[in-house]
């Protein structure tokens, strides 16, 4: 089993800024890759960011110069740096783990609220 445990999120005004982690233990042998995606009521689940074990990043154009990925490989970690936020990045996060030899896992959802 693999459990992913993620922490952030709230709310936050236009402009403002919020940081998410979502951490993977368990049975992580041929983890890839982790990511976040969002969805927001009413719309379909999307990728928001995503980070392959070589560093390799890429981001949904909508948020591209605003967020960042990042990983801690060594705590099985990443992180979402989300800057200049706006209402349209309202939706709950989800971080999902790829692995090679298994299904997607994904984490519990933390809820993002960007308003004034």
């Amino acid at each position: 089993q693999v459990q992913l445990v993620e922490s952030g999120g709230g709310l936050v005004q236009p402009g403002g800024s919020l940081r998410l982690s979502c951490a993977a233990s368990g049975s992580i042998y041929g983890l890839y890759a982790m990511g976040y995606y969002r969805q927001a009521p009413g719309n379909q689940r999307e990728l928001v960011a995503r980070i392959t074990n070589d560093g390799s990043a890429n981001y949904a154009d909508s948020v591209k110069g605003r967020f960042t990925i990042s990983r801690d490989s060594a705590r099985n970690t990443v992180y979402l740096q989300m800057n200049s936020l706006k209402s349209e990045d309202t939706a709950v996060y989800y971080c999902k783990a790829s692995f090679s030899l298994k299904p997607d896992y994904w984490g519990q959802g933390t809820q993002v609220t960007v308003s004034s």
